[in-house]
């Protein structure tokens, strides 16, 4: 039997319109191979903390504002606010400082997973996913109130489209990568952390001299709340427990560094350390600071602007170039919470690839672009923001209710599985596990009761939004999970029969693999791993073809994705350690056969670019592959499988290399 032979070479896919758009948007493909290319795309603790850390320090734009309402009369409880949203920082920042220590895999997720089973780390998963994408939303509506402070009432009809077009440029940036978008705003984060150094050290300076006068109205609200004809103990306790609660949004920056583990630069376990330092210490003197200054400045809230542009321009009637001054403080404001938003956009895709790593989303979200970027949670992520945003035009009173419930959700289920973690610990020392015992018993309850009060006092405020959102995340992954089970447990009952028996004596080779001009017709086969589906498509070539295949190629493509980063051959090392479990069983149908790896972002362009190599080895060679097959491919079969066989037999037909699909069809 005679197959004619392939041509010898054919011009790689055409790249059309859209494509030479994409790489003027998003930028040239990286080098997926080098030892530079993991430290080009990692992030040191500063640059940690101004694309993470702003998150948490650009809340102080709307989180004390929201607390310091929530008192409304009663001011003088703006004094152990302050205290507690300082305390309540570093407590989080500490608790969290120690998770990474002790599980240096990730955040809450993994986390809440690995201590307190998959199914409470799923709710904790969806809603922190919930939660990015409010961080984008709450952020840049944040952003469009403290720009549009600085414009007449008229522009306010304009805040909600202009906002809108902010998410859609911040997409477009993350596509180019992580620490492109940090480097191009980090001026930004400068900026805003010295006007506001300046702005909180100038509001209490310059009420030095009337400090006496603050503590005596201070002590008699205190007096006049406890008297007769006040709300009493009971009730100013309950209404600074609303207040506290309401200034949530303050702490959301936390989780954010703990989740986004993987892109710190090593050891990575330091550097995130050093970036919780950062920002706690920051965020607390800025959070703390600013409640403390609206006080001293009886700062009450205006229209169509925030109390901080109105503390900024009380500051700056008594400081030189005042209004110079409080254009820079408002303007930094505004473009930090556009740099706030990354950590929607850094953390979101990250969780997403951990969720599709466990099957509990599409396993496409775990895919990284030819930019190393996870170029689908990134669009998933934008997306969802501008449908939260449009939602709510862009309130940030409603954003940060919902925002609230999901980050204290996470932050509750986090403690609580670092708690029972080191309850079950029994190797470490009894006063270090008391220690953390203490520390995460306490962090917990803190969260669980803000949650609490955020819930009940905020229900029919947006919080049953939240809710109900995160309740059909964890529902749609239930969903894709159960599928992706049924799946696999259709494949093993389909295949197993089929599989060749290992045993422990060695098989010798029938003979060496020949290579060259002179090499005898090859069947290579792409393959990860020997299983059913593979054993199959091997046994049908055989079948086909009766007796015309000289030797075997088994092939394979390491996809490297947002869980196994950016190292390349280790991806590929695994790989064919996989892949030899091969040897023996092909040896054994008395073919020679060979290993050849390969490794990229995407399956169908790292299998063109092996199978060409190979065929530079072996110009008589025929590719088998196989495509799982079921009766009913809906919708949901085409969202949670890509098509991978059917992109890669195009790929290959147009480099004129020929390949043959074999269905394994499964019920």
């Amino acid at each position: 039997m005679s197959i004619p032979d392939p041509q010898p070479s054919a011009p790689a896919a055409p790249t059309g319109t859209l494509s030479r758009l994409r790489r003027a948007i998003v930028g040239a493909p990286r080098a997926l191979h080098g030892g530079a290319t993991g430290h080009a795309l990692t992030l040191s603790a500063l640059l940690a903390w101004i694309g993470l850390g702003a998150d948490g320090l650009s809340s102080s734009a709307y989180g004390p504002e929201e607390a310091f309402k929530a008192i409304g009369s009663h001011t003088h409880l703006a004094v152990p606010l302050a205290l507690a949203t300082a305390g309540t920082v570093l407590l989080l920042a500490t608790a969290y400082s120690r998770m990474v220590e002790r599980f240096p895999i990730g955040g809450g997720y993994a986390v809440a997973t690995r201590c307190l089973g998959p199914h409470v780390g799923i709710a904790s998963g969806s809603a922190l996913l919930v939660d990015y994408v409010l961080t984008i939303a709450i952020s840049i509506a944040a952003a469009a109130d403290a720009l549009f402070s600085l414009a007449p009432l008229s522009w306010q009809p304009a805040k909600l489209p202009a906002a809108l077009a902010a998410t859609g440029g911040l997409l477009l940036l993350n596509l180019r990568g992580v620490r492109e978008s940090i480097l191009v705003l980090a001026p930004i984060f400068v900026l805003f952390v010295a006007t506001h150094a300046i702005l909180i050290c100038a509001g209490c300076a310059l009420h030095l001299p009337q400090m006496g006068e603050v503590a005596r109205h201070v002590g008699d609200g205190f007096a006049s709340d406890l008297g007769t004809g006040g709300i009493g103990l009971l009730g100013m306790t309950a209404l600074f427990l609303g207040a506290y609660a309401m200034g949530g949004g303050t702490y959301t920056g936390i989780e954010a560094v703990s989740n986004a583990l993987p892109l710190m630069r090593e050891p990575r376990v330091r550097t995130a350390r050093r970036t919780m330092v950062l920002l706690a210490w920051s965020l607390a003197l800025c959070a703390g600071g600013l409640v403390l200054c609206y006080l001293l400045w009886e700062i009450a809230p205006q229209p169509g602007r925030t109390m901080n542009a109105v503390l900024a321009g009380a500051v700056a009637e008594r400081l030189p170039l005042g209004g110079l001054f409080t254009w820079a403080t408002l303007a930094s404001a505004s473009a930090l919470l556009l740099v706030a938003a990354q950590a929607g956009f850094i953390g979101g895709p990250r969780v997403m690839a951990n969720l599709a790593g466990d099957g509990w989303l599409p396993r496409r979200f775990t895919r990284l672009s030819d930019r190393l970027v996870t170029e689908q949670g990134v669009i998933v992520m934008g997306v969802a923001a501008l449908a939260a945003l449009w939602a709510t035009g862009g309130k940030v009173d409603v954003l940060v209710v919902m925002y609230s419930i999901n980050v204290f959700l996470t932050f509750t289920l986090t403690m609580a599985g670092m708690a029972r973690h080191w309850w079950s610990e029994r190797d470490a020392g009894t006063w270090l596990r008391r220690r953390r015992l203490a520390l995460f018993i306490s962090a917990g309850a803190l969260c669980s009761a803000i949650l609490v009060v955020t819930i009940v006092a905020k229900f029919t405020a947006g919080g049953w939004v939240t809710i109900l959102a995160t309740g059909l995340v964890v529902l749609a992954c239930l969903v894709i999970r159960s599928h992706y089970r049924r799946l696999a447990a259709r494949l093993a009952a389909a295949f197993q029969p089929i599989l060749p028996i290992a045993t422990a004596e060695p098989v010798p080779a029938p003979g060496p693999v020949v290579a060259g001009a002179h090499s005898p017709p090859t069947l290579v086969l792409l393959a990860d791993g020997l299983n059913g589906t593979g054993w199959h498509t091997l046994l049908n070539a055989h079948r086909t073809f009766p007796g015309y295949f000289r030797q075997v190629v088994v092939a394979g493509v390491a996809v490297v994705d947002a869980i196994d980063g950016t190292d390349a051959a280790a991806a590929e090392a695994r790989l064919r350690t996989r892949l030899e479990a091969w040897l023996p069983h092909v040896h054994r149908l008395g073919w020679p056969c060979s290993i050849r790896t390969g490794s990229g972002t995407e399956a169908d362009t790292a299998a063109e670019a092996l199978c060409r190599a190979i065929r530079d080895d072996h110009p008589h060679l025929m590719v088998f592959a196989g495509k799982v097959l079921t009766a009913h491919e809906g919708l949901l079969w085409r969202i949670l499988h890509n098509d991978t066989a059917l992109a890669v037999q195009r790929r290959l037909q147009w480099a004129g290399i020929p390949v043959h699909l074999v269905a394994a069809r499964v019920p």
